[in-house]
C-alpha cells in the first residue's frame, strides 16, 4: 500500500492485451447513455518479473477483474463484472492478422469512477481474493458526459429545422 492508500500500480504490471468495446475503433463511453461497457481480454505472453516466460489465458484463470479509471483502480474500486463473460473469437486482432479467442466481459458504467476527462481505461485482474497483486491492462477510450442526452439534441435539431420549413 502506498502512504496515500490505495493499491501500489507496481503489483499490477500492464500485461494484459484487451480491447475496450470490442470492433468499434472509437472506444467512446458516454455517461449519460451507456449502461455497460464491454471489454475483451485476450491471451498475452510477456516476461515475469524474473525475466521468465509466462502467459496469461483469461480463459484459463478466475473471473477477477476490476475496470475503470485509473485513480479508481489504484484506490481498490472499479467496476466488477456484471458476469462471467463468455468466450468470443475475434479475426485480425493480432499482428499475424489470425483469429484469436477472448474473454468478453461487462462491466456497469455508474461503477467505473469515469467522469469525462479520461483518455485511458484501465482492467486489473486480481491474482488472489486479495485484490493486492495480479496484472493489468488498458486502452484508448473516450468520455463523453452530456447534461443533454444525443437524443434531446436530435430531436432539438429536428424541431428547429421543421419550424424553420
Amino acid at each position: 500500500m502506498s502512504a496515500f492508500g490505495g493499491v501500489v500500480a507496481a503489483h499490477f504490471p500492464a500485461e494484459l492485451d484487451v480491447d475496450v468495446q470490442p470492433g468499434n475503433e472509437d472506444n467512446f463511453v458516454d455517461l449519460d447513455e451507456h449502461e455497460s461497457v464491454t471489454v475483451a481480454v485476450f491471451r498475452s505472453e510477456f516476461l515475469d518479473g524474473d525475466g521468465e516466460a509466462a502467459v496469461f489465458d483469461p480463459t484459463d484463470e478466475p473471473v477477477r477483474y476490476r475496470f475503470g479509471s485509473r485513480s479508481e483502480l489504484d484506490d481498490g474500486d472499479g467496476a466488477r463484472p456484471t458476469d462471467g463473460g463468455t468466450v468470443e473469437t475475434f479475426d485480425a486482432h493480432s499482428e499475424e492478422g489470425e483469429s484469436r479467442a477472448a474473454l468478453v466481459l461487462d462491466f456497469p458504467v455508474a461503477e467505473t469512477g469515469f467522469d469525462g476527462g479520461e483518455e485511458t481505461a484501465w482492467l486489473y485482474w486480481e491474482r488472489d481474493d486479495s485484490g493486492e497483486h495480479g496484472y493489468a491492462g488498458y486502452d484508448t477510450l473516450t468520455v463523453y458526459e452530456n447534461e443533454v442526452s444525443n437524443h434531446e439534441i436530435v430531436d432539438l435539431l429536428r424541431a428547429s429545422m421543421n419550424s424553420t420549413s
